[in-house]
């Protein structure tokens, strides 16, 4: 069933307006907001470094690493992550500007808002443009050709969730994407100078030799004979936030209900046909505040992708108005519990590892561009 002339023209009219007011809405309550989040993440992150460098016994050192675990997902994702989308330069505050903020992860800010920002939004789920799309080393959809390293995705793409803030500075780099079907010849983007790669890669390992320097040597060196208790500490600490992050991210982009597009789709695509793209492309999960808060809010992903730069906080206000419009309009307003979304995006993971008939296999030595083809179409 195609829509009528008139159906995306009201789609990107109703979707405007949701934008609109709540762009009107931003001021005084949304500085709070993040600033009552920063003071809770430093807080977390105090109790946390104290908890795992003076504990004498496992349940105050575990608090510990439960704090600090607390500080490093606040930080990364309701905070940073929502601050380099600019949802917080109105405050023109320099602490929380995207221009000149850093976070506290391996990723620098700078490469992620190039590949986040500037990409995955921009070409959500086309294949051979989105670099997040199944970040490149996996394969989720039968559009992308099969090769034989995808049979291990199933034991890889968990493992890389342990690591995951080095997955995602090495795919920000572009690292990846050899991995990856490439794009078209006359879609493919700008090829950068060597001379600029060059400086994010060397940008990317001064900060991953900082960071680390300062978790496994620094704080441990500090405890003296109970170093092993602080970097192991610190370790689980990271670990527990990559790991979540992992998950939240799964659920966002990559359950059985998202759609994935060709890049013919953008020929034609106008504003509603973006919406409906990123509408399609994504998915929610249902939990509680604290867990919303935990995630960055991006258990509502479908806000997310239509109103990057609406302060987060303010998408459980939106959601219901955002679902009405979608199922009104017919499009798929993908949500569902945490657990459910993720265990589909784990099968969806195991479903692509292995090609059924009829799929196509990337030919040894060939590349695999142009030989992708929309499984959903965009309205528009």
């Amino acid at each position: 069933m195609h829509p009528s002339p008139e159906q995306p023209n009201a789609l990107r009219a109703e979707l405007d307006a949701v934008r609109q007011e709540y762009a009107s809405k931003i001021g005084r309550a949304d500085a709070e907001y993040i600033r009552g989040v920063r003071a809770v993440a430093r807080s977390a992150k105090i109790a946390g470094r104290l908890l795992v460098h003076f504990s004498l016994e496992p349940i105050s050192w575990s608090a510990g690493v439960a704090a600090l675990a607390v500080y490093k997902v606040l930080e990364n994702m309701e905070i940073g992550h929502n601050v380099l989308h600019a949802q917080y330069d109105f405050m023109d505050d320099p602490s929380l500007r995207s221009a000149t903020y850093e976070w506290d992860m391996v990723a620098t800010a700078k490469t992620w808002k190039r590949a986040h920002n500037a990409t995955h939004h921009v070409y959500t789920n086309v294949i051979g443009r989105d670099r997040d799309f199944g970040y490149n080393a996996f394969r989720f959809s039968a559009d992308v050709p099969w090769r034989p390293f995808h049979l291990v995705q199933p034991l890889l793409s968990p493992l890389t969730g342990l690591f995951f803030e080095y997955s995602i500075g090495a795919y920000d780099l572009g690292l990846f994407d050899a991995l990856g079907p490439p794009s078209a010849r006359a879609a493919a983007p700008r090829r950068r100078p060597a001379r600029e790669v060059a400086r994010d890669v060397w940008g990317f390992v001064r900060k991953v030799a900082r960071k680390g320097f300062v978790e496994y040597v620094f704080y441990p060196a500090l405890a003296g004979p109970f170093a092993s208790k602080v970097l192991v500490g610190n370790m689980l600490a990271n670990a527990l936030r990559n790991g979540w992050a992992y998950v939240v991210i799964y659920c966002g982009h990559l359950t059985e209900r998202t759609a994935s597009f060709s890049e013919e789709d953008l020929a034609t695509e106008d504003r509603a046909g973006w919406y409906a793209r990123q509408v399609m492309g994504s998915s929610n999960f249902e939990a509680s505040r604290i867990v919303h808060v935990l995630s960055g809010h991006l258990g509502f992903q479908v806000e997310h992708h239509l109103f990057p730069n609406i302060p987060a906080w303010r998408y459980p206000e939106m959601a219901p108005r955002v679902r009405e419009i979608c199922e009104r309009h017919g499009l798929p307003y993908a949500t569902g519990t945490l657990g459910s979304q993720f265990a589909s995006a784990m099968r969806r993971l195991v479903r692509f590892a292995v090609p059924r008939r009829g799929e196509r296999r990337a030919a040894p030595g060939r590349s695999a561009a142009g030989e992708v083809a929309a499984s959903a179409a965009p309205v528009g």
